[in-house]
């Protein structure tokens, strides 16, 4: 697929901007009913991460998107803005654990280039995620990445490497 990259740099990002292009896909990932297609914003090597998980590639990305419903009875985001600057008010999500709502402030940033996704970072409570960078002592940050990294396999594992839901009814697996 080198040429396929090359080709990608070479050719303009698609028209229309973040919120024209992503945010319908991120709201359908977000509220637990994304397909395949949704998929087709991120880089084939986009890196997604949030305080659970690190997620490397889109297959990866899938499964950490996949796991909502079964993990939440309801996901959704009830309010979101669009913005260049990572300091912006954020968006809330709403989820029901165990039959009780929780909403949750957080903040999406997104690196884009060549109109594909390459870095998804989700910030709970707008705080930056724990990481050798952002805490006093490297040891803390790479141990909680470390852990984000284990439960992402798992959870990739668990939900079949990827592998999108079938939409139909049987199929000859």
């Amino acid at each position: 697929m080198v040429g396929s990259q090359e080709k990608a740099s070479q050719q303009p990002p698609p028209a229309g901007g973040v919120s024209e292009r992503i945010m319908p896909h991120l709201l359908n990932m977000y509220g637990s009913c994304a397909t395949a297609r949704d998929f087709e914003i991120y880089a084939p090597n986009a890196t997604f991460e949030d305080p659970l998980m690190r997620a490397h590639g889109v297959k990866q990305i899938k499964s950490a998107f996949y796991t909502l419903p079964k993990v939440f009875g309801e996901s959704k985001i009830v309010e979101y803005t669009v913005q260049e600057n990572p300091t912006g008010p954020g968006r809330t999500e709403h989820y029901k654990v165990l039959g009780k709502p929780v909403d949750l402030t957080s903040l999406i940033r997104l690196d884009v280039e060549d109109g594909k996704v390459v870095k998804h970072e989700d910030w709970w409570d707008k705080k930056p995620l724990n990481k050798r960078e952002t805490v006093g002592f490297q040891l803390v940050g790479r141990l909680a990445e470390v852990s984000r990294r284990g439960a992402m396999l798992l959870t990739h594992a668990l939900m079949g490497f990827g592998k999108d839901p079938t939409s139909s009814s049987s199929s000859s697996d």
